[in-house]
């Protein structure tokens, strides 16, 4: 199963370019804001998980920011950040690795997640991402996926919607504390439109 869904996503980041991919952003301009609204030090560690080729960690580095980890399960999407971003990908740890596989040996200040979450689809794998989030996270996390008004699949693949309550009960299970969530509409490279919940969260002390 894990070797089949890395394939899927091999199969996917090797045939298709970037606007041919619905999740497309060329500016991720809310996961951006959330992340400027928490005020973190240019020096804090931000994982973004399911980063595929995103350019979230483009605007990072831009605005200065010095310990970025990129975490996907295809290495021909880290590649291909890595081919974006040329000298400027050696500032970034990038890991090649399915999230429920991920054996964090460091905590990170943020956790982003911008489309990850949301293909755990059984409840053993929402616990186990959950578990391995909490492990890893010293401060926030920013957790975003198809809300109950958006698509029932990516990529060809199930997903499973959260509402505000369902979502905030997760991350309530594993002792976070809510600071906002957002819905947004996502308009894809083809025109269409996604709807995604967005969760900013803080770690109980």
């Amino acid at each position: 199963m894990e070797k089949s869904l890395k394939d899927h996503w091999e199969h996917i980041y090797g045939t298709k370019q970037p606007h041919e991919v619905s999740w497309t952003q060329e500016c991720p301009t809310t996961s951006l804001k959330l992340i400027e609204e928490l005020n973190l030090s240019k020096d804090a560690g931000i994982i973004d998980v399911g980063g595929g080729d995103s350019q979230l960690v483009d605007h990072l580095l831009k605005r200065g920011f010095t310990n970025l980890t990129v975490l996907d399960i295809s290495a021909a999407a880290i590649n291909r950040a890595k081919e974006r971003l040329q000298s400027d990908a050696d500032k970034v740890k990038w890991i090649v690795s399915d999230i429920l596989d991920f054996k964090p040996n460091t905590t990170y200040t943020l956790w982003h997640d911008r489309a990850s979450f949301h293909f755990q689809i059984t409840e053993e794998a929402i616990n186990q991402y959950l578990s391995i989030l909490k492990k890893a996270t010293k401060d926030y996390a920013i957790v975003g996926g198809f809300s109950t008004e958006g698509p029932k699949k990516c990529s060809a693949l199930e997903i499973k919607q959260y509402n505000e309550e369902a979502l905030q009960e997760c991350m309530a299970g594993v002792a976070f504390h809510t600071i906002k969530t957002l819905r947004v509409d996502h308009i894809t490279p083809m025109g269409g439109s996604q709807n995604f919940l967005f969760g900013v969260f803080q770690k109980h002390a």
